[in-house]
């Protein structure tokens, strides 16, 4: 599912013209990304959570020049979903459907 899939479901579930659910859903996606660089995390209920993980300084190898790279600690956005999202999820038929074939 793209973007352009969720405006349109969004926009037919609720009746509200497609540029308003654009401008709706680019808003959202814009403070997601403003708060999580500004170093806060976002925490939905029922939906789930969107944190930075804090990656610890590593070694890194380049195998084709037998060099080490050095990896300085870093912070990259994580997402966590909540349990009743996982649980809808997993007791899902579709889902299942997709998963045996």
């Amino acid at each position: 599912m793209t973007k352009a899939d969720i405006i349109n479901e969004i926009a037919e579930k609720t009746g509200v013209d497609k540029a308003d659910v654009t401008a709706s859903v680019e808003a959202f996606f814009s403070v997601v990304k403003t708060s999580m660089s500004n170093g806060n995390n976002i925490y939905i209920r029922g939906f789930g959570s969107f944190i930075n993980k804090k990656r610890k300084k590593k070694i890194a190898r380049n195998i084709s020049r037998n060099t080490a790279l050095v990896i300085d600690e870093h912070f990259v956005p994580s997402f966590k979903p909540a349990k009743i999202f996982v649980n809808k999820i997993k007791n899902s038929d579709k889902v299942k459907q997709l998963e045996e074939k």
